[in-house]
């Protein structure tokens, strides 16, 4: 049995640390959990910031390489939009 649940948060908070503005997708099927956390912190995108199979040994806790590659691509992502942003600024004050 599949079951889906999505949760718009206001943070993706393992350990109670918040990292992400966004939506963390849950699904269960046959007894396995997978996750997808994005972010929304961005004007006009989202960033899937990671998808994984969840297999903590300790109960409900993320692991911590998964926390570490969220962190992680959430600074790519904010490097990146930032980029972006910067090239949309130039590229509108060329067409005016």
């Amino acid at each position: 049995m599949l079951h889906t649940r999505s949760c718009l948060s206001e943070s993706f908070r393992p350990g109670g640390e918040t990292l992400v503005l966004g939506l963390e997708v849950v699904e269960d099927d046959n007894g396995n959990t997978y996750r997808a956390v994005y972010t929304v912190k961005f004007a006009g995108v989202v960033y899937v910031l990671h998808a994984f199979q969840k297999k903590s040994k300790r109960g409900v806790r993320t692991p911590a390489e998964e926390i570490e590659k969220v962190k992680t691509r959430l600074k790519q992502a904010e490097k990146h939009h930032a980029e972006w942003a910067q090239k949309q600024k130039r590229e509108d004050q060329a067409r005016h």
